[in-house]
């Protein structure tokens, strides 16, 4: 039976920094990934959008990774010449109401080590963009986009450059471990048997699925899965805004935000739909509900100006009225599986994460 050092299940930004990380290390590393090309679930279906770090507690898993990882991203992509833009982002309170979460947003912010952040008044913000209504806005200027899918075609790229490589349409069926390695058994039209040293759960939306597949992994230890869909619109004509603007986070999310890709097309969303069922549809109904709320920032948006762009899934780790939960990055001093590593509930921001996330797998991912 074939063997290699390192298989990680889902070649997505996470899994394939991952991998990545193992690759570069010297390690042999195999990607198994169930569809039929890369990053065809989460990491295709985001706002693209290169995270600051404020929305996170600064102890948590993602305050530190995201910090962390940013950087690292930023550095990967001027080194690679990959695009991406350092835009900046107005996070605003549209009433009187929201000032003091801003402020409180903000100083979270500074105390997760994001540089820069900046409290700005109404006429300061109407000078930076004058189509925008705030009471009060705070500056990330470290906030930027990128795109995402070629981001993930250099993680590839690294990777196979490493001798690593990637098998398409080859779901994980079973893992178990035998003697002191992992056994792995793929589906497909062409399964597979192989053996591993180290084993990462890296499957976005399908971790849970995988987890229980791995013989021997606590049941109980599997987080439940909460699918919050996000739909997203596009704007038909251009967006009279040179930054992201970001309202105010909500339930389950960060609210309809405005973000510009690459080509300075605008896009807004996701808002935040609770579901049994992944579904990449978009429903088109939901853009009743995006005018009003937009337009708590951006008054002037004008009646139809919204066409329908995508829909992506977000596999939380919370629920409806819960508080939000943090990243899960499970290796084997917390479960006793020698060179095992899960990952859960990673949503943005994954994608800003990724090296970071990629850089402590492989700090840990060392057999016990």
């Amino acid at each position: 039976m074939e063997h290699t050092d390192c298989i990680v299940v889902g070649a997505g930004a996470i899994g394939l920094a991952c991998a990545r990380a193992f690759a570069v290390s010297g390690r042999e590393t195999i990607v198994l990934e169930a569809q039929s090309r890369i990053g065809s679930g989460i990491s295709s279906r985001s706002s693209e959008v290169i995270h600051a770090g404020l929305y996170y507690p600064p102890a948590s898993l993602k305050a530190r990774l995201c910090v962390r990882g940013r950087e690292l991203l930023y550095r990967y992509l001027d080194e690679r010449g990959l695009p991406h833009r350092k835009l900046g982002k107005l996070i605003v309170a549209t009433d009187d109401a929201q000032l003091e979460a801003l402020e409180k947003l903000r100083l979270q912010g500074q105390s997760s080590g994001v540089e820069g952040l900046e409290w700005i008044d109404p006429a300061q913000a109407a000078r930076l963009e004058p189509n925008l209504h705030c009471r009060g806005a705070v500056h990330s200027p470290h906030t930027g986009i990128l795109d995402s899918h070629a981001f993930m075609l250099s993680l590839s790229g690294d990777l196979q450059s490493h001798a690593g490589s990637i098998a398409l349409r080859s779901p994980l069926e079973q893992a178990r471990r035998v003697g002191d390695r992992w056994e792995i058994r793929t589906g497909g039209s062409e399964p597979h048997a192989l053996r591993c040293d180290v084993l990462i759960n890296a499957a976005g939306l399908g971790a849970q699925s995988v987890a229980a597949r791995i013989e021997g992994y606590p049941a109980g230890r599997i987080p439940r899965l909460h699918l919050a869909k996000g739909n997203y619109f596009s704007l038909s004509q251009r967006a009279p805004f040179g930054r992201l603007i970001y309202p105010m986070p909500g339930e389950g999310g960060l609210g309809i935000h405005l973000t510009l890709d690459l080509g300075g097309a605008a896009r807004f969303g996701p808002d935040v739909e609770w579901v049994e069922q992944v579904d990449f549809d978009i429903d088109v109904s939901r853009a009743h509900s995006f005018y009003p709320s937009i337009r708590t920032y951006w008054p002037h948006l004008p009646d139809g100006a919204l066409q329908p762009a995508y829909a992506g899934v977000r596999p939380k780790l919370s629920g409806p009225g819960e508080a939000p939960q943090d990243f899960v990055i499970e290796g084997p001093e917390l479960h006793g599986l020698p060179g095992l590593i899960q990952l859960f509930g990673f949503e943005s921001p994954g994608l800003t994460s990724a090296l970071a996330i990629g850089e402590w797998v492989a700090r840990i991912g060392v057999p016990g």
